[in-house]
């Protein structure tokens, strides 16, 4: 389980940095222009690191199903080996699913207009640049966003659905709920990814584009920023720092409020012993 989220936390790190170091830059310098091959380059790095992060997300949501439904034999199906060969087929599988797409969007002719309608170079909203019919590129798109997200989300339901079926017939209270958090943080996550993900790829190639930046905006900030904290949750030991932390900034307010409510008095006693 851990060595999956460490690569799922490396993925999500790739593909913030694949995004926002460009958009920090455009922001501040007012610099929005971008190269040709550094947006194709962006282009196929987002996509492929996301391909590749849905499905390893269905491979944790397998994870989580030998671990509930088959504890005593967890450690002999999930080995090592077959760990480091599910991770590398992760990664293969989003490199095939996105090379093709990739190529063809390069040997597109672009038009004038090379404004992308985005805050980063999209596949969608650079296929629209383009001056020839682009129908056959957005049908392989969409077909191959709806094969790694739906195939990967049909896994995921399934192995939850056996995962809900087994936490319901454990008669423990206490059983039940740590069955339950074992695969709660994983369940948001993906709640969030699919949906996002869904709702901008799996739909008709005229959807609105302007309303795929708010939702990609929470794919590539707020996701990714709020993983470890929904990750860390189960933690006992990081629930204890919190705490802990939170109470140390509550002391430290309250004196630094003392302090001033002090100095303001003081100030008012020297202004009347002045009068």
């Amino acid at each position: 389980m851990h060595f999956f989220l460490w690569n799922l936390s490396c993925l999500e790190i790739l593909i913030t940095s694949s995004v926002l170091p460009k958009v920090i830059a455009s922001f501040l310098m007012g610099d929005r222009s971008i190269s040709y091959l550094a947006c194709i380059t962006q282009c196929y790095f987002y996509f492929l690191l996301g391909c590749s992060e849905f499905v390893l997300l269905a491979i944790i949501s397998y994870d989580r199903y030998v671990a509930i439904c088959n504890p005593l034999r967890y450690s002999m199906v999930m080995n090592a080996q077959l760990c480091f060969q599910l991770v590398v087929g992760s990664w293969a599988t989003g490199f095939l699913a996105t090379i093709i797409p990739t190529t063809l969007v390069i040997t597109l002719p672009f038009c004038n207009d090379n404004q992308i309608d985005h805050f980063f170079c999209d596949g969608l909203a650079l296929v629209k640049l383009s001056c020839v019919d682009t129908s056959f590129v957005e049908l392989l798109s969409f077909m191959t966003s709806s094969a790694i997200l739906l195939g990967s989300l049909i896994l995921t339901v399934v192995s939850y659905a056996y995962i809900v079926a087994t936490i319901f017939k454990i008669t423990s209270h206490s059983g039940r709920n740590k069955a339950f958090s074992t695969c709660s943080s994983h369940f948001i996550i993906i709640t969030m990814g699919y949906g996002s993900c869904i709702f901008m790829y799996v739909r008709p190639s005229g959807s609105d584009i302007s309303l795929n930046k708010l939702v990609a905006l929470l794919n590539t900030v707020v996701t990714p920023l709020m993983s470890p904290f929904i990750f860390s949750m189960r933690n006992q030991q990081m629930k204890d720092s919190l705490r802990a932390a939170l109470k140390r900034s509550m002391n430290f307010s309250r004196k630094h409020i003392n302090f001033l409510m002090g100095f303001v008095r003081g100030k008012e006693r020297e202004f009347k012993h002045e009068q």
